[in-house]
């Protein structure tokens, strides 16, 4: 007799604490792909039972309760995590209990688990495209304003070789900021930032904070059409924190835009806009968190159990039609093949993207070349 028993699966995103804006829009994400594939009949004719925990922003209780869903739940396959330090500390439980673990976040790179499916962007991904793109259009003089933990340190330690290697190149300051800083906090940042005269600003500031940064940039009276903050961080769904007027002008880099203008894209959206409301702003990280709860039920189907032993050999190499474009599980690295894309902030709270990838980019997570590689081989400009 066929097992019709739930198949059950843990989410980790917070809906509390300094990250839980975009953690938000992860977790509607998921809950959205695993509507639409029970709804399509489940995993051979099996539903997909979430359960959540709130993780509430907090490195420790993502590792506590990452080891209550193995233990307790006796979860096999969990979703989640935004911050690097968040999925570190996830790490040794995962690997522990040899359980899967897919990470729907950018992130700094150097990192391979066997235990691990990253689908969001690597640095060749998205910090070579957008140094590129910042350096050919503004200049190489660059100011670096991050939050305080490892993600913000390692992708600045990227920025600065790529910047280095331009003629004119400099790193004309190296700022940290704590992740609940507020407004008042960057006073002193955007005050030094105006004196400089920096080309442009390379922001890896996260969460809610974001939106104090922007404010406080806006407030000094700098202009984002002279020196602009670039950022592979700051999405929809911090424009819609911050508001349209103050994010306009800036520069961001990733894979997704909502704007992406495509039938896959628009189609997706209209349906995720049925089931939930336009309230949430749909991102990178929310296109990632969907479409990594499609392969992961597509691998199921083949290999009818949720075991990683089993999972593994069908979700290497495996291929999606995401809103992006057809991704694919690169199985030398367990990252994924993604379009790189530059977009521009716009008075309607999205990005106008002006430069993309018309081909998936392999991920290499570890900045082998340390070179443009074949995001410029891919690369379409758009105006």
């Amino acid at each position: 007799m066929a097992n019709s028993d739930p198949v059950r699966v843990g989410i980790l995103f917070s809906t509390t604490g300094v990250i839980s804006t975009i953690e938000k829009s992860q977790l509607m994400g998921t809950l959205f792909a695993i509507e639409e594939i029970n709804e399509s009949g489940g995993i051979n004719g099996r539903e997909i039972e979430p359960i959540h925990y709130d993780p509430q922003s907090s490195p420790g209780l993502y590792r506590v309760l990452a080891e209550r869903l193995i233990l307790k739940d006796k979860i096999n396959v969990i979703f989640g995590c935004y911050k690097s330090s968040t999925r570190k500390a996830v790490i040794p439980i995962i690997e522990k209990w040899n359980r899967l673990l897919f990470y729907p976040t950018l992130y700094e790179g150097f990192e391979c688990s066997s235990n691990i499916i990253y689908t969001g962007a690597a640095p060749n991904q998205n910090s070579v495209p957008l140094a590129e793109f910042m350096m050919a259009n503004y200049g190489a003089r660059v100011y670096m304003v991050g939050s305080d933990y490892i993600y913000p340190y390692e992708s600045n330690r990227i920025m600065t070789d790529l910047v280095l290697q331009r003629p004119g190149g400099e790193k004309v300051a190296e700022r940290y900021v704590a992740l609940d800083a507020s407004e008042a906090d960057y006073k002193d940042i955007v005050a030094d930032i105006k004196n400089c005269q920096p080309d442009f600003i390379f922001s890896t500031v996260v969460g809610n904070s974001t939106s104090c940064f922007y404010r406080a940039y806006a407030e000094a009276g700098l202009n984002s059409r002279e020196m602009p903050i670039a950022s592979l961080t700051t999405l929809e769904a911090e424009l819609a924190q911050m508001g349209a007027d103050v994010g306009q002008g800036h520069i961001s880099s990733a894979p997704y835009f909502q704007s992406i203008d495509s039938p896959a894209n628009t189609a997706c959206l209209s349906s995720f806009r049925k089931r939930f409301g336009s309230d949430f702003a749909v991102n990178a990280g929310w296109e990632a968190a969907y479409f990594q709860v499609h392969l992961f039920a597509n691998a199921m189907r083949l290999s009818e159990s949720d075991a990683i032993d089993q999972l593994m050999p069908n979700l290497l190499g495996q291929e999606y039609e995401a809103p992006q474009g057809r991704i694919k599980v690169d199985p030398s690295n367990h990252h994924t093949c993604l379009y790189p894309r530059i977009g521009i902030a716009n008075s309607e709270g999205q990005f106008t993207i002006v430069r993309q990838a018309m081909r998936a980019v392999h991920p290499d997570p570890y900045l082998v070349t340390h070179s443009l590689g074949d995001w410029t081989k891919a690369l379409n400009t758009v105006i």
